[in-house]
């Protein structure tokens, strides 16, 4: 195993599987075609064409597809095709800069291939030995990845909420880290990747935030997600994420990316290049 085995599982996906979704005339996201059936059983909130689902165009506004899809997904729950609704929605955009064509509950969104954003932030220790970092654990009841090893903070990216503002709440919620400490986490890049999962297509990006924190501090979590924090050397947060599958699958890629920034992987290394290019799929 490899830190480039952990870039390359992110990064499986079939394009064969898949056919466009298209909303007002722009492609937002990918349907596997078994879906398809289910879809032409609901209605006609659909044009189905051999490369494409449409949005039916007569739902022309923002609150209107919104109302569509939320009926559709409502319905694919039913079924048992979309599973674990949260009542959180994501925007459905082709880029994080752009106005949303509708919003989504998150749930949902792998099945029609939307591209989903969070936010990840490596906590860390700066010790006379170097660097340890705070893992924490999901908690064995979460409806997805139960029992993985985490980043210290991490989140999906609802719509309506700012990302800096997202990162405090999550902070809050995750580790109990107080927002003017949460302030002080520093914007360090994103990394992109494309999964084809069982829920369907992840083709999302994480915006990284890095946060010193200080040695008297210890995460606490206080929303039932996490549940339990480690204090690592950087070298078995390292080993682990090299030689192990323990991690939430994105998380490595934020933790690879961080050993990059802080020159903990070096360029010598012989999949250096290989690596940083991987992390921006």
């Amino acid at each position: 195993m490899s830190f480039l085995d952990r870039i390359n599982e992110n990064n499986v996906w079939h394009p064969e599987h898949f056919r466009h979704w298209v909303v007002d005339g722009c492609r937002v996201g990918r349907i596997r075609h078994d879906l398809v059936p289910q879809l032409k059983k609901l209605g006609d909130s659909f044009v189905i064409e051999d490369d494409a689902v449409h949005l039916h165009p007569r739902f022309t506004t923002f609150s209107a597809r919104t109302a569509a899809m939320d009926d559709v997904l409502r319905r694919l729950e039913e079924d048992g095709i979309v599973k674990g609704r949260r009542n959180e929605y994501y925007p459905v955009t082709r880029k994080f800069s752009e106005p949303p064509f509708l919003q989504m509950e998150r749930a949902g969104v792998p099945a029609f291939g939307v591209r989903a954003f969070g936010v990840h932030m490596n906590g860390y220790v700066r010790r006379k030995d170097g660097i340890h970092m705070w893992i924490g654990r999901r908690a064995k009841d979460k409806p997805t990845y139960p029992g993985m090893l985490d980043n210290t903070v991490a989140g999906g990216q609802p719509i309506g909420i700012s990302l800096r503002d997202n990162l405090i709440k999550e902070c809050q919620e995750e580790a109990n880290i107080p927002e003017a400490m949460a302030r002080q986490a520093v914007a360090v890049g994103s990394i992109t990747y494309t999964l084809e999962a069982s829920d369907g297509l992840k083709p999302d990006v994480q915006f990284c935030y890095d946060l010193e924190l200080p040695e008297g501090f210890t995460p606490k979590n206080t929303d039932g997600e996490i549940e339990e924090f480690f204090l690592w050397p950087i070298e078995k947060v390292a080993e682990v994420v090299e030689t192990t599958q323990e991690f939430k699958f994105n998380c490595n890629l934020v933790i690879i990316d961080f050993l990059v920034r802080h020159g903990l992987l070096p360029p010598d290394h012989p999949d250096y290049v290989e690596i940083c290019q991987g992390l921006k799929r």
